[in-house]
């Protein structure tokens, strides 16, 4: 059985600011009042200001002075921007990890499992999970913890979120995409760079 998934508190407030942000339940300019939400979720303001904090890293909101936090006019041209970035990454990740991957290829057939699992029931919050965890054991099989830190910084979770259910193009088989990934590794496939970035690339929403 998959064990379940544990998150912090700052990723749960994270989480639930971001499915207000998804939903429409804050639009594009409108005040999130940092008091209101830590009285709602009956926590503190210190992790709902730790997640503010990481949410206006990547540019979901944004502050300014006398006028608080405010949710930003976000596009399909926004989200896009950071794929080129992360494909790259990606390419360097799977070149580094090919090898150590084509030997052994469990960790991603896992979570091909449950993206199998997760297509099939239509969850969008576990294709979510799956999807972001199958590109984070390509990035630790590199064993180079700069890129992976470099990686995590660019909130992928948060993008992938945003793009497969805000501005997601027709439904996917997101387990099928990722088989495919997997079989490159398997069969040392020269070219497993550029596969993997033209796969990320493939992922970005569409303008």
């Amino acid at each position: 059985m998959t064990p379940p998934v544990v998150h912090s508190l700052r990723e749960q407030i994270r989480e639930h600011i971001l499915e207000g942000i998804v939903s429409g339940r804050w639009q594009p300019g409108e005040r999130i009042v940092e008091r209101r939400i830590a009285v709602e979720l009956e926590v503190s303001q210190t992790p709902v200001r730790e997640a503010l904090r990481e949410l206006e890293s990547l540019r979901l909101i944004e502050s300014a002075p006398n006028k608080g936090v405010r949710v930003r006019n976000l596009t399909a041209a926004d989200l896009k921007e950071s794929y080129p970035v992360r494909a790259g990454l990606e390419q360097v990740a799977a070149e580094l990890a090919a090898g150590r991957l084509a030997d052994d290829t469990a960790a991603l057939e896992r979570e091909v499992a449950a993206l199998t699992t997760a297509d099939a029931a239509g969850d969008g919050e576990a294709q979510v999970r799956h999807t972001v965890a199958f590109h984070r054991e390509i990035i630790r099989a590199a064993r180079n913890d700069v890129l992976l830190h470099t990686w995590e910084s660019l909130g992928v979770e948060v993008w992938t979120t945003l793009s497969i259910r805000w501005f997601s193009p027709d439904p996917r088989s997101h387990a099928q995409d990722h088989q495919d990934l997997v079989d490159a590794f398997r069969r040392r496939d020269p070219k497993i760079g550029e596969i993997l970035k033209a796969h990320v690339l493939s992922c970005a929403p569409r303008v």
